[in-house]
């Protein structure tokens, strides 16, 4: 991974967090965007190596921000090889229950936020004939599940526009992985509005390991999917 650009939105997140630890002792060179500056600034003090570390605040859902944000990546380190779309919202409700800002908040961050970014990056990888969009969609962007269904709507959607983006991409050798995973211990979790047994999940750096595997994958190879779930809760 020494001299790679890995561009990873939702860094300061549980997975992106792990994960930025796990790369920074890699050599790879690390564009970390988040919306918060502050918790930004504190993940980079915690690396041991700064001088590869390109943190930038930005708004995912604002497309003008996503497309900042790979232009100050260009500036700084030429290409993009690898971008992880971390970032995510959850709500999790009955159906009846679900605020319009609720859906809003989801489809805004989980949908058009991933959309915009793998767009954005797509096309610098599709002009250097070369790169790998890791999108987390985790179990639910796949299998239903009671209170899911504002949520699972965001994640399908992810999916799909993935799998399109897939077709159209290969032919200039640029990789989609998608990654479900099922129920990671993080402060996502916080926030859901779903009581669950946080002990049994899946560690974040099982999902962080996932990742490093799929994207220091041999050239030819292509991890289309990755599916990890905790065994007391499996979908199949």
């Amino acid at each position: 991974m020494n001299g790679k650009v890995i561009v990873i939105v939702g860094a300061t997140g549980g997975i992106g967090s792990t994960l930025t630890h796990e790369l920074a002792e890699t050599g790879a060179n690390l564009v970390l965007v988040a919306r918060d500056s502050a918790r930004l600034s504190a993940l980079v003090s915690q690396l041991s190596v700064t001088e590869k570390v390109l943190n930038i605040p930005a708004d995912i859902t604002r497309p003008d921000q996503v497309q900042t944000l790979m232009e100050k990546t260009i500036a700084q380190f030429g290409q993009i090889d690898v971008l992880v779309n971390a970032a995510g919202a959850g709500i999790l409700k009955p159906h009846a229950k679900v605020e319009p800002s609720d859906l809003d908040t989801m489809l805004d961050l989980n949908l058009k936020g991933s959309f915009y970014t793998s767009q954005a990056a797509a096309e610098v990888m599709r002009k250097q004939k070369s790169g790998h969009i890791c999108n987390i969609v985790g179990i639910l962007g796949k299998h239903p599940m009671a209170m899911g269904s504002a949520y699972c709507a965001s994640k399908f959607g992810a999916v799909g526009f993935s799998k399109c983006m897939a077709e159209e991409l290969k032919r200039y050798g640029v990789k989609m992985t998608l990654f479900y995973f099922g129920g990671v211990n993080t402060p996502f979790w916080d926030q859901a509005g779903l009581k669950v047994d946080r002990d049994k999940m899946l560690s974040a750096d099982t999902a962080a390991q996932a990742i490093l595997f799929a994207i220091q994958a041999e050239p030819h190879a292509v991890p289309t999917e990755i599916n990890i779930q905790p065994d007391n809760h499996l979908f199949f």
